[in-house]
Parts: structure tokens; C-alpha cells; sequence
């Protein structure tokens, strides 16, 4: 599996960030500044390696992105194992049927499910792509499948579920934090530079984490409610009465408490 993404654009101006500055004199940026061009970035993440690819381009439109994106994923096919072939005949057989039963599976969970090739190759790799119109072209499309590419869209408004979001935070904070780039150029000079240094030791990417850890343990707080079998997610607050005393606040004149 692959994700992909596009991140930017990035203005050529002074970035927030971390920077070695005397004692006492905090960074300063002006408030105005000469507009010198923006960069994006390209980015293709395996999450199961961490291993990240990365292209500095000056716009990411389909003439830009989908030719980028064939020659990337053309290279990470021809890198895996060879896969068995399928019988060209007849095109019923269990093999086949098993292997469009594969594509089916996965299509099954698209809310805009694309018309599949009446003959496909195995299934090879899946690719996260987020749910823009220049992602579903069917010159685009059509080319992933004969390839053996499954695309799969995330949902409107979910594009946080796409790993790659994650990796182009931690390159683009590690290139451009602290500091001017003079001109787009720069700036995607960076950027690659950065992911070849990430690539060096990639860490892989998987949901959970601490963060999950916390949510997890969260969920498992639960408070009991009047000795019944319901459960609640915080304690209840306390019956009290008018006045801010509850029943066992009360006392008497004598000072006394009154009840248990």
C-alpha cells in the first residue's frame, strides 16, 4: 500500500521555526514582504517502511502530477515479486474470477465506484488518493489499472485518514522551519533533500501511538451508576441541594451533623 498527496503551496518568504538567536532578542519577521514565487511538494509514502518519495514542483496540476505518478509507481511495480499469470483462456476460470473477486472487494468500499477493465492483471498495489477530480480522470484511472494499481479515495472531509498528510508535516517543518528561502527554487531543493535524509532511517507509520494509547485508556474509565450493570464515561456530580449543601452538608444549629 501507498499513499500520495500533494502539500503546498509554500511561499518563498521567512518561515516560523526553530533558530539559534542571541539571549534576550527573539526572531522577528516583518509584516510585509516581496511575493517570490510559491513551491508544492509531490509526495508518495509506504507506510509499512516509512521509506517516503518526494518531488519539488512549481504546480501540481494533472500535466504535472499524473506523469510524475506513472513513473514512480511504474518503478515500485516493476520492484516487487513477479506474480503469477493469469490463463488467457477461458476467461471463466476460477483464477480469474478469483482475482476480479480481489479488485471487486476493495471497490465495494469507494461511495463512487469506478468502472472496472473487463480484463484485468493481478492486483499488485493499493494507493490512497485523496477525492479530487484530477485523481479520477479515466485516462488516469484506466492506466493504474492495466498497471495492477488499485485507487482508493478517501472520504469528503476525510483526508486526515491519508498517511502521507502526516509525513509531509514532519519534511516540510525539517526544511523550511527557521528559515528565508529567496526563491521557489530553494525551497524545492529542501524538500528533497530532506527526504533523502528521511529515507536514510524511516520509522514506519501505523494508526495508534501514544496519543491512541491516552484515547484508549480514556475509554476504559468507566464509573458505575447506582450499582447497575450501566457504565458512564465520568463520575455523576452529586445531588446538592439549594444553597451549594447536600444532604450530607447539613447540620444542625447546635453544629452537629444531622443523619449518617
Amino acid at each position: 500500500m501507498w499513499c500520495e498527496d500533494e502539500a503546498g503551496p509554500y511561499q518563498a518568504i521567512a518561515q516560523p521555526g526553530q533558530s539559534w538567536q542571541p539571549e534576550g532578542k527573539p526572531v522577528r519577521h516583518p509584516h510585509e514582504y516581496v511575493r517570490s514565487g510559491t513551491a508544492k511538494m509531490l509526495t508518495l509514502l509506504h507506510p509499512a517502511s516509512g521509506q517516503v518519495r518526494v518531488k519539488g514542483v512549481l504546480s501540481s496540476s494533472n500535466a504535472v502530477l499524473h506523469p510524475w505518478l506513472r513513473e514512480q509507481l511504474g518503478q515500485i511495480v516493476a520492484g516487487l515479486p513477479p506474480a503469477a499469470p493469469l490463463p488467457s483462456a477461458p476467461v471463466s476460470s476460477e483464477q480469474s474470477q478469483a482475482n476480479r473477486a480481489d479488485w471487486e472487494r476493495w471497490r465495494a468500499g469507494l461511495s463512487v465506484r469506478f468502472t472496472l477493465m473487463s480484463e484485468l492483471p493481478p492486483l499488485r498495489v493499493l494507493l490512497i488518493l485523496d477525492n479530487l477530480a484530477g485523481h479520477k480522470t479515466p485516462e488516469f484511472v484506466c492506466w493504474l489499472m492495466a498497471h495492477g494499481i488499485m485507487p482508493l479515495y478517501t472520504p469528503l472531509a476525510g483526508s486526515w485518514l491519508n498517511m502521507a498528510e502526516s509525513v509531509q508535516r514532519i519534511l516540510s517543518r525539517r526544511a523550511l522551519g527557521g528559515q528565508e528561502p529567496e526563491n521557489p527554487e530553494r525551497i524545492m531543493e529542501w524538500l528533497e533533500a530532506t527526504a533523502r535524509g528521511w529515507n536514510r532511517e524511516p520509522p514506519p507509520f501505523e494508526w495508534g501511538g501514544k496519543r491512541a494509547t491516552r484515547r484508549l485508556r480514556a475509554r476504559e474509565r468507566r464509573h458505575a451508576l447506582g450499582g447497575s450493570g450501566a457504565m458512564a464515561c465520568r463520575p455523576p456530580e452529586r445531588y446538592r441541594r439549594r444553597g451549594g449543601k447536600g444532604p450530607r452538608d447539613c447540620r444542625g444549629s447546635n453544629g452537629n451533623a444531622q443523619g449518617k
